[in-house]
């Protein structure tokens, strides 16, 4: 074989080892990227069922259940406009409570259970990660919105 010869095939196999490396560090990097979600969000179906995501909002109040002689705990996540139940095996972090803002861990049923592996409180009074603010946000404006069309309907009602 020439030296030339030798040189290409080097190349190549440079070339697809290069190629075979660079495919296993995406897909492991893929595997382990979770995207946030707020509960509107798994709502509307924009959620792969086979992929582990977080939802985050507050927790309802009365809605935390806990299983008899078990570790096992649901509740639904709201984020204003929609909730999501929520159901977790494990110890609870120390700051968990009805109306805190909570970023569940897990992954959807297709029965629209969320099962959780990971659930975590926020840590002061002023802490909300920026999506689910911004999704409370926009259901306290779409809340306050709809009593103003509501007065301006019934004052059209009356002829006024």
């Amino acid at each position: 074989m020439k030296p030339r010869s030798k040189r290409l095939v080097l190349i190549g196999v440079i070339i697809v080892a290069f190629g075979f490396a660079v495919t296993l560090v995406l897909n492991a990097f893929q595997e382990n990227l979770v995207f946030f979600h707020t509960p509107t969000e798994v709502k509307e179906r924009t959620v792969a069922y086979d992929r582990t995501i977080r939802i985050g909002g507050l927790v309802e109040k009365g809605t935390f259940k806990r299983e008899e002689e078990t570790t096992t705990v649901t509740f639904n996540v709201s984020d204003g406009e929609s909730s999501i139940l929520v159901s977790y095996t494990g110890i609870l972090p120390d700051l968990f409570r009805e109306g805190q803002g909570i970023v569940a861990e897990g992954k959807l049923l297709t029965s629209g259970l969320f099962v959780a592996s990971h659930v975590f409180a926020k840590h002061d009074e002023t802490y909300m990660p920026p999506e689910a603010a911004e999704a409370l946000k926009r259901a306290e404006d779409k809340a306050m919105a709809q009593p103003a069309e509501q007065a301006v309907l019934e004052s059209v009602g009356k002829g006024e």
